[in-house]
């Protein structure tokens, strides 16, 4: 199940006003700056590391800054975590019962690896 899938579920159950329009991010309407730095939690961006928060999702639009799906990266010897889910037009929802997602660090560094080189041949 896709994140998008996880979030809408779980702000449809919640009785949010506007659930679910997020879309992945389009990498051709917003410059991340390195984007394996950006999804480890260590934008190179001033602004992003000043946020304590990444995009993990965009509007349905395309549009990042549109409808964003904000949460903390949080890296430990092993694993990764997402957690501190945020809406930041909406900041009085309550994510605190959706996540937090852990994956193995070694898995995650694949992964985040693969998006890289995929956007950089394209």
């Amino acid at each position: 199940m896709s994140l998008v899938d996880l979030v809408s579920g779980f702000e449809h159950a919640a009785g949010h006003d506007v659930p679910g329009a997020y879309a992945g991010i389009v990498l051709d309407h917003f410059n991340f700056g390195d984007l394996a730095a950006y999804l480890a939690g260590r934008p190179d961006s001033a602004y992003w590391a000043r946020m304590g928060v990444i995009n993990l999702l965009g509007c349905d639009c395309g549009e990042v800054g549109c409808w964003p799906l904000d949460a903390q990266v949080v890296t430990a010897d092993d694993s990764v975590t997402w957690r501190g889910f945020a809406q930041p037009h909406r900041p009085k929802r309550d994510y605190g019962s959706f996540g937090p997602f852990v994956f193995r660090r070694n898995q995650y560094e694949r992964a985040v690896r693969e998006a890289v080189a995929a956007t950089s041949s394209s």
